[in-house]
């Protein structure tokens, strides 16, 4: 274990420490270790959810369960990070009064969960979400960091660049309150992708609020291959459309504008017949290339990417619009034709 643990300023109400796990071996020991500080500092217990690991996490987790009263190891046969939350929650919930998130592969502060439970208790909150802080070690990473964490990559959404202290309608989940969580029944488990906006309409329509806490951060690796951030944002899209069936939702304008793309790159294709058709296509990558510019010498001091890899900024938003609008029309696409199966995954 580490030695940084921080003196309770005051009792807190009992607390669920969950961490879903799905091949983390490189990370799961140091994270626990510095779980288990603030696990005995707020007298919470931890519960590592593994959806069916194949490197070793398992094997590490059952052993520090053996070893630490706070830590508890239970399979997850879903495998999927909704399923975890619910399951934990349903084992052992009973007896706490919040529920907080960990991402096995994030990086936090050392007294990141109790800082979430006192700005909770402070604020009389059910809900908080956590600023983001997005960093990379790669020259690839660090132009993804720069796109997420500005308007050319996530549209200005508030937990992505950082504006904490306010009152959402979505973020990064961090701390629910159980009663909170089971009243509205849990992360819906059909969900993949966007479970977490899913919960969150649900937690706003039945009266909870969300604060974006401005108390503490998470630090987030981003995708590392432009193939494995495709396949992430191609989730995100086909979430956020099962979602807006789900609930009869009206996506925002950050939201929509993604949505054109895949028709643009659409309409490129019929380039042969006139030169007209891949303006469109030419004004979306001219549009990215110039704010991955943008974002480059705003965020120079943060990531250290050169302004002569400004463009690769401008590929890496590319990359998640095209693969976010592609997500959500192939499962709209789905859903008309009756493919309930394949729309759900």
């Amino acid at each position: 274990m580490t030695d940084d643990a921080v003196p309770a300023a005051e009792p807190f109400k009992e607390c669920l420490i969950v961490v879903p796990t799905l091949n983390e071996s490189r990370h799961i020991a140091g994270l626990l270790d510095k779980l288990m500080v603030e696990a005995e500092a707020m007298g919470a217990s931890i519960v590592v959810a593994d959806g069916g690991s194949t490197d070793g996490t398992r094997d590490i987790a059952a052993d520090y369960a053996a070893r630490y009263g706070t830590v508890s190891f239970i399979d997850n046969p879903k495998r999927i990070q909704s399923a975890a939350m619910n399951l934990a929650v349903a084992r052992f919930g009973d007896d706490a009064e919040y529920v907080i998130r960990i991402d096995a592969h994030g990086k936090y502060p050392p007294d990141y969960c109790r800082a979430l439970v006192r700005d909770a208790q402070q604020r009389g909150v059910d809900c908080i979400v956590v600023p983001m802080i997005t960093i990379g070690e790669s020259t690839f990473q660090r132009a993804v960091a720069t796109a997420q964490n500005s308007l050319v990559g996530t549209g200005g959404s508030a937990h992505r660049t950082g504006l904490g202290g306010r009152f959402v309608e979505h973020g990064h989940h961090a701390l629910m309150s159980i009663p909170a969580y089971r009243a509205v029944g849990g992360y819906d488990e059909t969900f993949r992708f966007n479970e977490d906006a899913e919960l969150d309409y649900r937690f706003v329509k039945a009266g909870y609020r969300i604060w974006l806490t401005d108390a503490t951060v998470m630090t987030y690796y981003p995708r590392a291959t432009p193939a494995t951030l495709f396949k992430q944002y191609f989730g995100y899209g086909s979430g956020r459309a099962r979602n807006i069936l789900k609930h009869r939702m009206t996506p925002r304008i950050r939201q929509m504008l993604p949505l054109v793309i895949l028709p643009a790159v659409a309409l490129a294709a019929l380039s042969f017949m006139h030169w007209i058709a891949l303006i469109p296509l030419a004004l979306w990558c001219l549009a990215c290339l110039a704010l991955g510019a943008v974002a480059t010498s705003q965020h120079f001091d943060k990531y250290g990417l050169p302004f002569s890899r400004a463009p690769l900024v401008g590929v890496a938003a590319m990359i998640m619009h095209f693969a976010w609008s592609s997500g959500f029309w192939l499962h709209v696409a789905r859903a008309l034709t009756g493919d309930n199966q394949r729309a759900g995954s």
